[in-house]
């Protein structure tokens, strides 16, 4: 049996699983030394009528299931930061400082079995993988998916017996993407890579970028959604922007037009941080979710005629891109051994191209008709 952490990031967000994180290596959060983990973010804002007190007794109070001590630990290897800083177990948190961390999701054991399912793997070496992602593969087992994952495709390729024991080898999730979702997910590994990964995502110097389709026309070439996303308390199976600052994680969205059809308009997303759904969520808070989007609404004609032979092009659409319009494009990071910083490139799929190419002609045809 190995752990999986039922909920991971995302980098747009689960499928629904883990979210960005890190394992330090030291038994500082109940698990057996050098066992992989994932972590969550989270960002806390000292409220105006809080007394004084240490951060490792108010962050105790505050986390659920978290002790003084593994507080300690987690700023002594500087995963917790005030106000972008750096601090120690003794500093008194006052009101209003910006406290950001990374703690251990929940575990959950799932009896992991290599699989002989297929990997674009666009780099390996001996600290790391970087696997293109097909649209359709979920990325670790969870509920609904104990079988046929990210997860044990790797368990086959790094060596896995049929016992369910890894060799030294150890395929270490850092981040990761939606089962819909095609793209870039780096693998980590040893631990000294997860670390060095994982530590980039939390000083978001990871360089992620998303090519999306999405409905609507957007009024500015290039923009900035920010909003808390948290889940939906109306929809367990959906998340949402918070006006209340209170409520949800702090989430930042960059974006930039490549193409407008009209009715639809390709857009490279630039992710700040990674939230569960990031930039399905964003979008739809704006009003234009990802073309096809079944959870947010997307696979509905939401901009255009009502003439029926526009609607039976939009399902013909739908039918080339049978899921939402997202595809983890690019991928930059610092080897965490070498120190060389390295830069990686997926193509579209082809269901996007398809997409992509039918919106052109069109477009192309409507300018041209008479």
């Amino acid at each position: 049996m190995n752990d999986i952490f039922d909920g991971l990031e995302g980098t747009d967000g689960l499928d629904e699983g883990l979210e960005e994180g890190l394992e330090e290596g030291l038994d500082i959060f109940g698990k057996e030394e050098g066992q992989a983990g994932m972590f969550e973010h989270f960002r806390l804002a000292v409220d105006k009528g809080q007394s004084l007190m240490r951060i490792d007794k108010y962050l105790a109070s505050h986390l659920e299931n978290t002790s003084r001590h593994r507080i300690q630990l987690a700023i002594k290897q500087e995963f917790i930061r005030v106000n972008d800083e750096t601090v120690k177990s003794n500093y008194i948190v006052k009101p209003g400082d910006i406290i950001t961390l990374m703690m251990p999701y929940e575990r959950h054991e799932w009896e992991i079995r290599p699989e002989n399912i297929p990997l674009n793997i666009v780099y390996e070496d001996e600290d790391l993988i970087v696997i293109n992602k097909e649209p359709g593969l979920v990325v670790h087992p969870g509920h609904g998916h104990f079988s046929g994952t990210l997860v044990n495709a790797l368990a086959w390729h790094l060596g896995m017996d049929t016992d369910g024991n890894y060799d030294e080898r150890l395929g270490i999730l850092v981040h990761r993407i939606d089962k819909d979702t095609s793209g870039l997910i780096v693998v980590a590994k040893n631990d000294e890579a997860q670390l060095g990964l994982a530590k980039q995502f939390f000083d978001h110097s990871i360089e992620r970028r998303y090519i999306a389709i999405v409905w609507g026309n957007l009024k500015e070439d290039s923009g900035t959604i920010t909003g808390n996303i948290g889940r939906d308390p109306n929809d367990r199976l959906r998340f949402r922007v918070f006006e209340d600052g209170d409520r949800g994680k702090h989430a930042v969205t960059h974006y930039r037009v490549l193409e407008r059809f009209g009715y639809v308009t390709v857009v490279e997303c630039k992710l700040e941080t990674g939230r569960t759904h990031q930039i399905r969520v964003h979008f739809n808070h704006i009003g234009h979710p990802l073309f096809n989007d079944e959870r947010y609404g997307g696979n509905k004609i939401r901009e255009g005629t009502i003439y029926s032979k526009y609607r039976q092009f939009i399902e013909n659409c739908f039918a080339i891109l049978p899921r939402q319009a997202l595809h983890a494009k690019t991928l930059g990071f610092v080897h965490p051994r070498t120190g060389e910083e390295v830069f990686f490139d997926s193509p579209l799929p082809e269901d996007m191209t398809a997409l992509i190419e039918k919106w052109r002609r069109y477009v192309t045809s409507a300018v041209e008709a008479p």
